[in-house]
């Protein structure tokens, strides 16, 4: 099952809005195939393995099959991968974890055994669970899961008094920072930065084949229709506050239409010159968005925040100091030292001369 997990690995920026799947193969305790999931609308990780088999002119006949989410059983983009498995005549599935989605949610497993072949399921579950955080999260949750990044230096600062941030990190640093945007299907931020940064909120990574979704919370449409986002490969989506009905904000929001722009109006439920947030990740979990990636100037991650929206804090540390400048999140401070919540850090490492830290929700 571990094998599994590190091909799963190779999924994990390929496969969204599809879980991220690995599949071992073995016979007579030699691994005979390996297989991840594809791009959406490819194969799945089994169907791969199985693949891979067939090259080797290896017989899956009896063998066991490892896989890190129970096997498939509805026919949706691709045939159900439990099906695949009988057919090959397989001798055992074991499954790292039962799959939530509806469609399945122990069908794939139970197909398995009414076919007589022996399954198992708890098998590095943990593991696995922490590498489909986001689907796991819209399958059970209803909404993505939410990765806030950052980057300060030891003082806490985001940037230096007059605005300037870059940069921070080294380059490692902005290197993995890009990996985990890579792994998302949207990527959030607001319009503050955009005004000050005109940011691509890309991915450029050289081996990327899917951009994720650009999202811009932008209650008073002040995007700018010549954005570089907006002219970048990839969609945009511009979430508004309580649509404006003078003439002005009309032009302002047709300009960004014809630029290309997908025009979301979400009035917060308070105050209608903000956006809810929680609606707006309701929304992207319809669109089948796993995994919100929020790299967002110090108002808009507080509202996050505040929210209790964030699952995930991913912060980049640079060995240097401001002194006054500009903190990662305006959050609503605690009546005491004591009060503030405590995150659990799930990973403190180095990354070329800076550290990341990697803490998720208690």
């Amino acid at each position: 099952m571990a094998l599994a997990l590190k091909e799963a690995e190779h999924a994990l920026r390929l496969s969204p809005p599809n879980p991220s799947v690995g599949a071992v193969i073995v016979r007579d305790g030699r691994v005979i195939a390996r297989g991840f999931t594809q791009q959406v609308g490819g194969p799945h990780a089994e169907i791969m393995a199985l693949r891979a088999a067939a090259a080797a002119g290896e017989s899956v006949e009896g063998a066991t099959v490892y896989v890190t989410l129970e096997p498939c059983s509805h026919y949706g983009r691709t045939p159900p991968c439990a099906k695949a498995l009988i057919e090959a005549k397989v001798g055992r599935v074991v499954a790292a974890l039962g799959d939530p989605n509806p469609q399945v949610c122990g069908r794939g497993l139970a197909m398995l055994e009414a076919a007589g072949i022996p399954t198992r399921s708890g098998v590095l579950a943990d593991a696995a669970q922490a590498m489909n955080a986001g689907f796991l999260s819209r399958m059970t949750r209803g909404l993505p899961w939410v990765r806030m990044k950052t980057a300060v230096t030891l003082d806490g600062r985001t940037a230096l008094a007059d605005g300037r941030s870059k940069w921070i990190t080294g380059e490692a640093a902005r290197a993995d920072g890009q990996y985990w945007r890579a792994r998302a299907g949207a990527v959030v931020t607001g319009i503050g930065t955009v005004l000050a940064d005109d940011p691509q909120m890309n991915v450029r990574l050289p081996d990327q084949v899917r951009q994720p979704l650009r999202v811009v919370v932008d209650a008073h449409y002040r995007m700018p229709p010549e954005a570089a986002m907006l002219h970048t490969p990839g969609g945009a989506v511009i979430v508004a506050g309580a649509a404006l009905e003078t003439e002005e904000a009309r032009a302002r929001t047709e300009a960004l239409r014809r630029a290309g722009a997908d025009i979301l109006t979400l009035p917060d439920r308070v105050d209608s010159s903000r956006v809810d947030l929680r609606a707006l990740l309701i929304e992207l979990a319809a669109r089948e968005v796993n995994d919100v990636h929020l790299e967002a100037g110090a108002r808009l991650s507080g509202a996050f925040l505040n929210a209790g929206l964030v699952d995930e804090l991913i912060v980049y540390q640079a060995p240097c100091l401001f002194g006054e400048g500009a903190g990662p999140a305006a959050v609503e401070p605690p009546a005491s030292p004591g009060l503030a919540h405590r995150w659990h850090v799930v990973s403190l490492e180095t990354i070329g001369k800076d550290i990341r830290i990697i803490c998720r929700r208690n």
